[in-house]
């Protein structure tokens, strides 16, 4: 069930709870207290990819959300490298006081594990605490592309096989995993090169380098939708979506590719207490109330329901069970 957001008299009553209920636990902080006056110190927030994109985005204003709640420094860094997997290890390598979290991205997180090869960490290795943004993905040709829509650009594909290239934001990402089922479910190949993130992926599509993108449908994207630089063919969304002009996936003919939407979200390590978890938890849900918090990160790409610390644990087994078979093929 999707976690219930708390008002503010909610909140303090659960605060009060949890410091009668714990005051005689011991607590690992490196402010060197139990986990009832959690945080009494600094807070790491690592950031597994590179400066500026959407999840740089997401990870800097939460955490400038949470030092406001907190009354506590959030010190956010980017470890970027090996799909997310550096950012992930230096997360771990921090301890489970509470004092050092990521963001993750989902499914790209929870598909590392996956793939056979030692990434330094499991989906057991890290509990994920709730989702800040939610960005659906969009299958985009440049302005002078010969596809005007779906259609036509599909039907090319199913009867030249592999002759469409079509960027992605990595091997392991949602993106790359939903065509791949496009080609094993549908019979419709495209050549997939992956790039590390939106900036590479613009640069390649407006080089006319690739035919075509599979990209987060974050604000830098739908400037270039706007200005014409994309157009875009369709959605990844079970749904259309009322601020990109094109049908869904399913629309198009392929109703069991919809899970290709990106979560964000903030993770700290297994063994962290229920308590912390808890109160980071019931802090993100205040900060995804904020009106400055929605402005900054979109919100068009703020979940409409909180997605709590079960519904987000939910979501990545989904994510296992749907491309985990694909992955260890």
């Amino acid at each position: 069930m999707p976690h219930i957001r708390r008002t503010a008299p909610a909140l303090i009553a659960a605060s009060v709870l949890i410091l009668a209920a714990c005051g005689d636990d011991e607590g690992g902080g490196s402010g060197g207290g139990d986990a009832s006056d959690y945080p009494n110190d600094d807070i790491n927030l690592y950031v597994p990819y590179a400066a500026g994109g959407p999840t740089d985005l997401a990870a800097r204003t939460i955490g400038s959300c949470l030092e406001e709640e907190f009354g506590q420094t959030v010190i956010v860094e980017n470890r970027e490298g090996a799909s997310g997997s550096i950012g992930m290890q230096a997360m771990l390598a921090g301890g489970s006081d509470g004092y050092t979290l990521s963001l993750i991205a989902v499914p790209a997180t929870a598909t590392n594990p996956l793939q056979g090869e030692d990434v330094g960490y499991t989906n057991e290795d890290y509990i994920p605490i709730a989702a800040v943004t939610e960005i659906p993905s969009v299958l985009a040709v440049g302005e002078n592309s010969e596809f005007s829509d779906a259609e036509a650009f599909f039907q090319y594909a199913e009867e030249n096989p592999g002759d469409l290239n079509v960027g992605v934001p990595g091997t392991t990402t949602s993106q790359a995993m939903e065509l791949r089922r496009m080609a094993e479910e549908y019979d419709v190949e495209l050549t997939l090169v992956p790039f590390t993130g939106n900036a590479e992926m613009t640069a390649a599509l407006r080089g006319d380098n690739v035919d075509a993108v599979f990209i987060n449908s974050s604000q830098d994207v739908l400037d270039n939708i706007e200005t014409g630089a994309f157009v875009p063919l369709a959605v990844s969304t079970p749904e259309p979506v009322d601020y990109i002009d094109a049908p869904t996936l399913a629309e198009s003919g392929f109703p069991e590719l919809t899970n290709s939407v990106s979560v964000f979200g903030l993770a700290a390590p297994a063994e962290t207490p229920d308590d912390i978890i808890s109160t980071l938890e019931d802090a993100v849900s205040t900060c995804l109330e904020d009106e400055a918090t929605i402005e900054r990160l979109g919100e068009q790409y703020v979940p409409d329901e909180f997605v709590g610390t079960d519904a987000f644990q939910e979501r990545i087994q989904e994510i296992v069970d749907v491309y985990g078979p694909i992955l260890q093929d």
